[in-house]
Protein backbone atom coordinates (compact mmCIF):
# COMPACT_ATOMS: atom_id res chain seq x y z
CA UNK A 1 0.00 0.00 0.00
CA UNK A 2 2.87 2.39 0.79
CA UNK A 3 4.21 2.28 -2.76
CA UNK A 4 0.74 2.80 -4.26
CA UNK A 5 0.46 6.01 -2.23
CA UNK A 6 3.95 7.07 -3.32
CA UNK A 7 3.02 6.62 -6.97
CA UNK A 8 -0.10 8.76 -6.61
CA UNK A 9 1.62 11.53 -4.65
CA UNK A 10 4.61 11.64 -6.97
CA UNK A 11 2.47 11.83 -10.10
CA UNK A 12 0.33 14.58 -8.61
CA UNK A 13 3.40 16.63 -7.69
CA UNK A 14 4.79 16.40 -11.21
CA UNK A 15 1.63 17.04 -13.19
CA UNK A 16 0.80 20.09 -11.09
CA UNK A 17 3.86 21.86 -12.52
CA UNK A 18 4.35 23.70 -15.78
CA UNK A 19 6.06 21.70 -18.53
CA UNK A 20 9.32 23.03 -19.91
CA UNK A 21 11.13 22.33 -23.17
CA UNK A 22 12.30 18.92 -24.24
CA UNK A 23 15.95 17.98 -23.98
CA UNK A 24 18.06 16.43 -26.72
CA UNK A 25 20.82 14.29 -25.21
CA UNK A 26 23.70 13.50 -27.55
CA UNK A 27 25.98 10.47 -27.58
CA UNK A 28 28.95 12.63 -26.53
CA UNK A 29 27.13 13.59 -23.31
CA UNK A 30 26.05 17.08 -24.35
CA UNK A 31 22.44 18.15 -23.77
CA UNK A 32 20.42 20.85 -25.49
CA UNK A 33 17.06 22.44 -24.71
CA UNK A 34 14.73 22.24 -27.70
CA UNK A 35 11.19 23.39 -28.37
CA UNK A 36 10.44 20.72 -30.99
CA UNK A 37 11.92 17.83 -32.93
CA UNK A 38 10.95 15.83 -36.01
CA UNK A 39 12.31 13.03 -38.14
CA UNK A 40 13.54 14.21 -41.54
CA UNK A 41 14.05 10.64 -42.71
CA UNK A 42 14.99 7.32 -41.09
CA UNK A 43 18.52 8.53 -40.34
CA UNK A 44 18.18 12.26 -39.68
CA UNK A 45 16.42 14.42 -37.07
CA UNK A 46 15.64 18.13 -37.12
CA UNK A 47 15.85 19.94 -33.79
CA UNK A 48 14.11 23.28 -33.26
CA UNK A 49 16.12 25.25 -30.73
CA UNK A 50 14.39 26.80 -27.74
CA UNK A 51 15.87 30.23 -28.47
CA UNK A 52 15.14 30.14 -32.18
CA UNK A 53 16.61 28.49 -35.23
CA UNK A 54 16.98 24.82 -35.99
CA UNK A 55 19.62 22.23 -36.77
CA UNK A 56 19.65 18.88 -38.54
CA UNK A 57 21.68 16.06 -37.01
CA UNK A 58 22.32 12.41 -37.84
CA UNK A 59 20.06 10.27 -35.67
CA UNK A 60 22.97 8.13 -34.52
CA UNK A 61 24.34 11.22 -32.71
CA UNK A 62 21.16 11.51 -30.62
CA UNK A 63 21.21 9.31 -27.53
CA UNK A 64 17.61 10.17 -26.67
CA UNK A 65 15.00 12.93 -26.37
CA UNK A 66 13.54 13.48 -22.90
CA UNK A 67 10.28 15.37 -22.59
CA UNK A 68 9.24 17.95 -20.03
CA UNK A 69 12.12 18.52 -17.66
CA UNK A 70 10.89 19.64 -14.25
CA UNK A 71 13.36 22.08 -12.76
CA UNK A 72 11.45 23.73 -9.92
CA UNK A 73 13.46 23.20 -6.72
CA UNK A 74 10.41 22.17 -4.68
CA UNK A 75 9.48 19.45 -7.16
CA UNK A 76 13.06 18.17 -7.38
CA UNK A 77 13.11 17.90 -3.58
CA UNK A 78 9.76 16.07 -3.56
CA UNK A 79 10.93 13.55 -6.15
CA UNK A 80 14.11 12.88 -4.19
CA UNK A 81 12.23 12.51 -0.91
CA UNK A 82 9.66 10.07 -2.27
CA UNK A 83 11.83 8.04 -4.62
CA UNK A 84 15.13 8.09 -2.76
CA UNK A 85 14.40 8.47 0.94
CA UNK A 86 11.16 6.48 1.18
CA UNK A 87 12.31 3.33 -0.56
CA UNK A 88 11.45 3.97 -4.20
CA UNK A 89 8.53 2.65 -6.22
CA UNK A 90 9.90 -0.77 -7.17
CA UNK A 91 9.91 -3.57 -4.58
CA UNK A 92 13.30 -4.21 -2.98
CA UNK A 93 14.19 -7.58 -4.47
CA UNK A 94 16.69 -9.26 -6.72
CA UNK A 95 16.13 -8.53 -10.39
CA UNK A 96 18.25 -11.46 -11.50
CA UNK A 97 16.93 -14.33 -13.60
CA UNK A 98 14.98 -17.11 -11.89
CA UNK A 99 12.92 -19.92 -13.40
CA UNK A 100 9.98 -18.89 -11.21
CA UNK A 101 9.69 -15.37 -12.64
CA UNK A 102 8.66 -15.49 -16.28
CA UNK A 103 7.22 -12.98 -18.76
CA UNK A 104 4.15 -11.18 -17.41
CA UNK A 105 2.18 -11.18 -20.66
CA UNK A 106 1.51 -14.15 -22.92
CA UNK A 107 2.94 -13.18 -26.30
CA UNK A 108 4.72 -14.86 -29.19
CA UNK A 109 7.96 -13.37 -27.86
CA UNK A 110 7.91 -15.17 -24.50
CA UNK A 111 10.57 -17.72 -25.46
CA UNK A 112 12.92 -15.02 -26.75
CA UNK A 113 12.39 -13.04 -23.56
CA UNK A 114 13.19 -16.08 -21.40
CA UNK A 115 16.31 -16.90 -23.42
CA UNK A 116 17.64 -13.33 -23.30
CA UNK A 117 16.76 -12.96 -19.61
CA UNK A 118 18.60 -16.17 -18.76
CA UNK A 119 21.64 -15.27 -20.88
CA UNK A 120 22.05 -11.84 -19.31
CA UNK A 121 20.73 -12.75 -15.85
CA UNK A 122 17.79 -10.35 -15.76
CA UNK A 123 14.32 -11.03 -14.34
CA UNK A 124 12.19 -12.04 -17.36
CA UNK A 125 9.19 -10.31 -15.80
CA UNK A 126 11.06 -7.01 -15.78
CA UNK A 127 12.12 -7.45 -19.41
CA UNK A 128 8.53 -8.11 -20.46
CA UNK A 129 7.26 -5.11 -18.45
CA UNK A 130 9.75 -2.83 -20.20
CA UNK A 131 8.69 -4.16 -23.62
CA UNK A 132 5.02 -3.59 -22.73
CA UNK A 133 5.75 0.03 -21.77
CA UNK A 134 8.04 0.68 -24.73
CA UNK A 135 6.18 -0.82 -27.70
CA UNK A 136 3.25 -2.92 -26.44
CA UNK A 137 4.98 -5.87 -28.17
CA UNK A 138 4.99 -4.31 -31.64
CA UNK A 139 8.31 -5.33 -33.30
CA UNK A 140 7.83 -2.71 -36.05
CA UNK A 141 7.24 0.19 -33.66
CA UNK A 142 9.14 3.38 -34.47
CA UNK A 143 8.67 6.37 -32.22
CA UNK A 144 8.69 10.01 -33.30
CA UNK A 145 12.06 10.20 -31.51
CA UNK A 146 13.60 7.51 -33.73
CA UNK A 147 13.54 4.63 -31.23
CA UNK A 148 12.86 1.28 -32.88
CA UNK A 149 11.47 -2.16 -32.26
CA UNK A 150 10.21 -4.04 -29.24
CA UNK A 151 12.52 -2.42 -26.68
CA UNK A 152 12.66 0.90 -28.55
CA UNK A 153 16.38 1.07 -29.18
CA UNK A 154 17.81 4.34 -30.42
CA UNK A 155 20.34 3.85 -33.25
CA UNK A 156 23.22 4.78 -30.93
CA UNK A 157 22.14 2.18 -28.36
CA UNK A 158 21.65 -0.42 -31.07
CA UNK A 159 25.17 0.23 -32.35
CA UNK A 160 26.54 0.09 -28.81
CA UNK A 161 25.21 -3.45 -28.39
CA UNK A 162 25.98 -4.74 -31.87
CA UNK A 163 22.48 -4.67 -33.37
CA UNK A 164 22.31 -4.63 -37.16
CA UNK A 165 18.49 -4.66 -37.44
CA UNK A 166 16.49 -3.10 -34.60
CA UNK A 167 13.26 -4.48 -36.06
CA UNK A 168 14.49 -8.06 -35.68
CA UNK A 169 12.80 -9.31 -32.47
CA UNK A 170 15.72 -11.49 -31.35
CA UNK A 171 18.37 -8.82 -31.90
CA UNK A 172 16.23 -6.16 -30.25
CA UNK A 173 15.28 -8.18 -27.16
CA UNK A 174 18.81 -9.48 -26.63
CA UNK A 175 20.29 -5.96 -26.88
CA UNK A 176 17.62 -4.36 -24.70
CA UNK A 177 18.01 -7.05 -22.05
CA UNK A 178 21.78 -6.74 -22.13
CA UNK A 179 21.37 -2.98 -21.63
CA UNK A 180 19.08 -3.61 -18.64
CA UNK A 181 21.69 -5.93 -17.12
CA UNK A 182 24.35 -3.26 -17.57
CA UNK A 183 22.11 -0.65 -15.95
CA UNK A 184 21.23 -2.91 -13.00
CA UNK A 185 24.93 -3.58 -12.41
CA UNK A 186 25.78 0.10 -12.79
CA UNK A 187 23.15 1.12 -10.23
CA UNK A 188 23.83 -1.75 -7.82
CA UNK A 189 20.56 -3.59 -8.41
CA UNK A 190 18.37 -0.52 -7.83
CA UNK A 191 15.47 -0.99 -10.25
CA UNK A 192 14.22 2.59 -9.81
CA UNK A 193 17.54 3.92 -11.06
CA UNK A 194 18.06 1.28 -13.76
CA UNK A 195 14.59 1.71 -15.29
CA UNK A 196 14.83 5.51 -15.06
CA UNK A 197 18.17 5.32 -16.89
CA UNK A 198 16.64 3.11 -19.59
CA UNK A 199 14.26 6.00 -20.27
CA UNK A 200 16.32 9.11 -19.54
CA UNK A 201 19.90 7.87 -19.84
CA UNK A 202 22.38 6.93 -17.16
CA UNK A 203 23.95 10.39 -17.38
CA UNK A 204 20.78 12.01 -16.04
CA UNK A 205 20.54 9.52 -13.15
CA UNK A 206 24.12 10.40 -12.19
CA UNK A 207 23.45 14.11 -12.67
CA UNK A 208 20.44 14.13 -10.34
CA UNK A 209 21.88 11.49 -7.99
CA UNK A 210 18.76 9.39 -8.48
CA UNK A 211 15.60 9.37 -10.57
CA UNK A 212 15.62 12.52 -12.73
CA UNK A 213 12.69 14.87 -12.02
CA UNK A 214 11.37 14.56 -15.57
CA UNK A 215 7.64 14.11 -15.94
CA UNK A 216 8.11 11.49 -18.68
CA UNK A 217 10.64 9.46 -16.67
CA UNK A 218 8.65 9.39 -13.44
CA UNK A 219 5.51 8.39 -15.35
CA UNK A 220 7.55 5.67 -17.07
CA UNK A 221 8.90 4.07 -13.90
CA UNK A 222 5.45 4.29 -12.30
CA UNK A 223 3.88 2.46 -15.25
CA UNK A 224 6.41 -0.37 -15.09
CA UNK A 225 6.55 -0.63 -11.29
CA UNK A 226 2.77 -1.11 -11.08
CA UNK A 227 3.26 -4.58 -12.57
CA UNK A 228 5.14 -5.61 -9.45
CA UNK A 229 2.90 -4.15 -6.74
CA UNK A 230 0.70 -6.46 -4.66
CA UNK A 231 -2.81 -6.89 -6.04
CA UNK A 232 -5.45 -4.79 -4.32
CA UNK A 233 -7.96 -6.81 -2.29
CA UNK A 234 -11.39 -7.24 -3.83
CA UNK A 235 -13.87 -4.56 -2.73
CA UNK A 236 -17.18 -5.61 -1.22
CA UNK A 237 -16.42 -9.30 -1.03
CA UNK A 238 -17.62 -10.87 2.19
CA UNK A 239 -14.89 -12.65 4.17
CA UNK A 240 -14.97 -16.44 4.26
CA UNK A 241 -16.05 -17.93 7.57
CA UNK A 242 -15.29 -21.40 8.76
CA UNK A 243 -18.29 -23.73 8.74
CA UNK A 244 -19.24 -25.41 12.00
Amino acid sequence: MKRIVLLAVLSAALFATQANASIAIFTDGRAMKISNFSMVDDDTMQLTLKNGGSMTVPLDRVDRIVDDEVVEAAVVAEVKKIVEEQGGVFPKRSWRYTEESGPLFKTRFDQLIKEAAKKFDVDAALVSAVIKAESDFNPREMSNKGARGLMQLMPATAERFGVTDSFDPAENIYAGTRYLRWLLETFHGNADHAVAAYNAGEGNVWKYKGVPPFRETVTYINRIAKNFLPAKPAVGKAPQTASK
